[in-house]
């Protein structure tokens, strides 16, 4: 596609740019993916009146859609825009690359207008039109993807800080009670969170309570290991409650060696053994 061919297409939109505006607003109202319940129709022509300001002085230039040599960005960072104020809005991926694409129809109708009478140029503004709207296209799917991946994995990491809860027990007594799986993303956040906690509280005993943890394979074995070794490390010591018989019996055959690691069947019976290492006790009140 040459610049020639591009700015001859920019020419033919700037000389009919009322008519080119009009048909594209029309396209789009009348489309299935417009969204009055997300959108008002004022909002839309000013977005659209902003796309083509960006738009057709980068035409005069050359620029044919590719987003690596759009020198001043800003057509890229207008569709930037769109498409993440979209995606957080609820619009989905077809219809916010429809907005662009929606622009096809009316633009083909001024080429076919301008050319008339001159196949092979209306063929090859044609051709340069098209590339050049599918790829401004496809960039707000990109884009619109990249922000719902970036939205879902903060979402994740939320999730995962909230399911790992650090509560502190006694003065020197940190409980972690774990509630389903265990992963390598999640047995990041407990270690994360548990070695900032004996920190910020000094604490000396952690329990690290499994009650919730459906199933102990090696690899969840080894993920308690290595928080055990980490909290070590900051001067505490762990003990594991939440045993159940079904635990205990995988973690033999699996041939897992828990080392001194204290393990009791209840967070009840690992709190009173915490409660003896820091020298505390609990009477019942007369």
């Amino acid at each position: 596609m040459k610049k020639d061919d591009i700015k001859a297409v920019a020419q033919a939109f700037r000389k009919h740019e009322k008519a080119l505006y009009e048909g594209w607003m029309a396209s789009q109202l009348s489309s299935t993916t417009f969204r009055p319940d997300l959108m008002k129709e004022a909002q839309l022509r000013q977005q659209s009146q902003q796309f083509l300001k960006a738009l057709l002085p980068a035409l005069d230039r050359g620029f044919s859609g590719d987003v690596s040599a759009d020198t001043t960005g800003e057509v890229t960072n207008f569709l930037s825009d769109l498409s993440r104020s979209r995606a957080q809005a609820g619009f989905t991926p077809t219809e916010t690359a429809t907005f662009v694409f929606s622009l096809k129809q009316p633009a083909f109708d001024i080429l076919r207008r301008e050319y008339t009478g001159d196949q092979q140029g209306l063929a090859d503004a044609l051709w340069s039109a098209t590339v050049l709207l599918d790829r401004l296209g496809l960039y707000t799917t990109e884009v619109y993807l990249q922000n719902r991946d970036d939205v879902i994995g903060r979402q994740q990491r939320e999730l995962l800080e909230l399911s790992t809860p650090v509560v502190q027990l006694w003065d020197d007594v940190l409980a972690v009670p774990l509630v389903g799986t265990l992963d390598s993303s999640r047995a990041q956040v407990v270690m994360e969170t548990l070695l900032q906690k004996i920190v910020d509280s000094g604490a000396a005993i952690a329990i690290i309570d499994i009650t919730g943890v459906p199933t102990v394979d090696t690899l969840v074995a080894q993920h308690l290991l290595k928080t055990i070794a980490a909290t070590r490390l900051m001067g505490a010591d762990c003990i594991i409650s939440g045993i159940r018989p079904q635990i205990a019996q995988t973690i033999v055959h699996l041939g897992v060696d828990l080392g001194d690691v204290v393990t009791k069947a209840t967070l009840a019976d690992a709190f009173a053994v915490a409660l003896k290492r820091v020298q505390a006790s609990i009477a019942p009140a007369r």
